[in-house]
């Protein structure tokens, strides 16, 4: 069935009554929702059962899970904790980014990928599950101890690399007629950020202390704040995502920025459904036998590397050997933003679909197996174990 506006509604029908469908059956198994989001786009979308053929409207508003997303993580960092803690991090962050993209790159160019199609391959496995990395995370347990103070900085600062790459894709055809045209965005970006803060302070916060008695005015006023900045950004040569981002993170210093997250995070689910849907109907599944032994082997590395390399790095900077293979345990998977990455990257013809492909059935396998991992050997909201189960 088309996703014309004659079957909208029936589309919405299909993917939320079998996400919950899928999700009570994905709960029983201890597994992640994403993965069983992504299982029912394959099955209904166009190369499976064809309930839900065009996804190209789907794809446009699913898009805006992702800058609800980014919005949300910028409104939950505090920019000076942010500083305090990315500098405890950093070290352990951009080293790790090194050899993981080092090792992916060598992976890629193994199996015939391009130059290009390998340094964007490589890239991609520098990244972990921010979603999987907080939602399998007890926050009564660990969110205010050290371990997860260290999660979540390495989490943000691989975040911060990835809207960079996003930012560099999105300019990726500009590349060849001249860095000039590269930079300029990068040049208009700090003068984004200025002016976002200064908005932010002198206009939309004396609005909200000014009407704050109506909740679904402050509701709108957020929304229409965080699409706006978006919308400005991708005017000005950036990026929606980018845009969202500074929105949020101009916003977290405010009173009121952990009422409009509460607030903002059905929405940003509903979306993000829609987008881990689309994901999965658009994956060709006719592409499998292709791209199935890189994605072992991009696999492999990701899940047997990353925990080593972050104790590694991380009893360097004098934390015990425990906390090391929990960290590192707890981020060895792939990232939704590398799955992000590859349909930018596809869509702006920088890679071909088999390498896109790979990518995203990279990200999908371990964001399975790690799951797996974590829920059966640490502390986790859905532990098997009741020794384990912490919310």
């Amino acid at each position: 069935m088309d996703m014309d506006s004659g079957s909208l509604v029936f589309s919405f029908f299909l993917i939320f009554t079998g996400a919950a469908v899928v999700s009570t059956l994905i709960l029983y198994t201890r597994q992640p929702l994403i993965v069983g989001y992504i299982v029912l786009g394959a099955i209904l979308g166009p190369y499976g059962m064809e309930m839900v053929s065009d996804t190209k409207l789907l794809n446009d508003i699913s898009h805006a899970g992702i800058i609800f997303l980014l919005f949300l993580l910028g409104l939950d960092m505090q920019p000076a904790h942010l500083i305090h803690m990315l500098r405890k991090t950093a070290i352990v962050g951009v080293m790790s980014s090194l050899v993981f993209a080092s090792v992916g790159y060598i992976c890629a160019l193994t199996f015939g990928f391009s130059q290009l199609e390998s340094l964007i391959i490589g890239a991609t496995m520098t990244f972990s599950s921010t979603i999987i990395g907080i939602k399998l995370l007890p926050t009564t347990v660990l969110h205010h101890k050290h371990t997860g103070e260290l999660l979540i900085s390495l989490l943000l600062l691989q975040d911060l690399l990835a809207i960079l790459l996003l930012l560099l894709l999105q300019n990726g055809n500009n590349i060849s007629e001249g860095y000039s045209t590269l930079l300029m965005p990068l040049g208009i970006l700090p003068l984004l950020v200025i002016g976002s803060f200064l908005s932010v302070k002198f206009i939309i916060l004396p609005l909200m202390a000014r009407f704050d008695r109506y909740h679904e005015y402050l509701f709108l006023l957020t929304i229409g704040w965080c699409l706006g900045m978006a919308e400005l950004a991708q005017a000005i040569g950036l990026s929606a995502e980018i845009g969202a981002f500074i929105a949020g993170i101009s916003m977290a210093t405010s009173p009121i920025s952990q009422y409009i997250a509460i607030n903002l995070k059905p929405l940003r689910d509903f979306f993000l459904i829609l987008f881990f849907f689309s994901t999965g109907a658009s994956f060709d599944l006719s592409l499998l036998d292709d791209v199935f032994m890189p994605m072992l082997a991009l696999s492999a590395i990701c899940l047997l590397l990353k925990p080593p390399v972050f104790r590694y790095f991380l009893r360097k900077v004098s934390e015990k050997r425990s906390t090391g293979w929990e960290v590192g345990a707890r981020l060895g998977q792939n990232s939704e933003f590398s799955i992000l990455i590859a349909s930018v990257a596809s869509s702006h013809a920088i890679i071909d679909s088999i390498a896109s492909h790979t990518i995203q059935a990279t990200a999908i396998l371990t964001l399975l197996i790690s799951s797996y991992i974590v829920v059966f050997t640490y502390e986790s909201p859905i532990a098997i174990s009741d020794k384990l189960r912490r919310d």
